[in-house]
């Protein structure tokens, strides 16, 4: 099953590899279903299924006029879990999937549109709960630096995503957490959604407040962040998250630039399987390959 339909008759790519406990990784802007490859592979060799997908207007799915709002996404997020009737479901979120997570929760109760549940949840850079700095959120990222991403990509996107990339990974001057073909991976994955769904979702992520959407997350809950986060700054985002939800461990990536999914990818894989309950030999082993020992 490549594609499913949505209830407005978009069409979303869909990813399976391995079966048992199905996590439903859902992944963040600018990407697709492709960044999640490297903890999609790995929950399959611990025994889950790792279900991802393109959200709309990116990677393979159907790039519509609409819909980039984070009642729709959650809607998509329910029609995939209904469509391949999944059941004692993980949800992961990277960045902007945590709203997702958030709304799916509030607006659909957990359940989707065919009853199934929510076991667990996964935070991972996520901009939950609220992203943008208020009078009661100063530690937010400014309005002015999302109309300048809007500004700027409008401009030049192509030269836009060249820079991003360098802070969403944490390149500095001297040294890099991940490689040139990483950098040029994620651009392409960029440049494959369609500028209406990039400009649309930084105002979705950036300006919805999931602070009334987080209550309903009544789950174990994992929540990992990097430490240098600039994109997505720990102390508006993962910390506050973990301070307001009732089962929640918070690991923080000392560090760790925004896109620790991939540059720090060892310690995030051995934190989601730990957490899944993988067998500790199968976790263990995990991080020795992923360090290279």
């Amino acid at each position: 099953m490549p594609k499913i339909k949505t209830r407005d008759g978009t069409e979303i790519y869909v990813k399976v590899q391995g079966s048992g406990q199905p996590v439903v990784l859902i992944h963040g802007w600018p990407l697709q279903a492709d960044s999640f490859d490297d903890q999609a592979l790995a929950l399959a060799d611990a025994g889950f299924m790792a279900v991802s997908y393109d959200r709309r207007g990116f990677g393979r799915s159907d790039q519509p006029a609409g819909g980039y709002d984070y009642d729709t996404f959650s809607d998509d997020l329910a029609d995939v879990i209904a469509a391949l009737n999944l059941s004692n479901i993980v949800l992961c979120g990277f960045s902007m999937g945590g709203g997702e997570i958030a709304r799916y929760m509030s607006r659909h109760n957990g359940q989707g549109i065919a009853g199934q549940g929510v076991a667990r949840a996964i935070f991972i850079s996520s901009v939950g709960p609220y992203l943008l700095q208020t009078d009661d959120n100063p530690n937010g990222a400014p309005e002015a630096a999302l109309e300048d991403m809007k500004a700027n990509i409008r401009e030049d996107r192509a030269a836009f995503f060249d820079d991003f990339f360098e802070q969403f990974y944490g390149v500095g001057f001297v040294s890099s957490p991940v490689s040139d073909g990483v950098l040029r991976w994620s651009w392409a994955m960029a440049m494959q959604a369609g500028l209406n769904a990039t400009l649309r979702c930084v105002d979705a992520f950036g300006r919805t407040d999931f602070r009334g959407d987080v209550a309903s997350i009544k789950v174990p809950t994992l929540i990992i962040h990097g430490t240098d986060d600039k994109t997505v700054p720990i102390d508006a985002t993962g910390r506050a998250l973990a301070r307001t939800l009732p089962d929640a461990r918070l690991v923080e990536i000392e560090g760790g630039a925004h896109g620790i999914a991939a540059s720090h990818k060892s310690e995030v894989n051995t934190a989601l399987l730990s957490f899944l309950g993988a067998e500790a030999s199968y976790v263990e082993r995990v991080a020795q390959v992923r360090a290279g020992e």
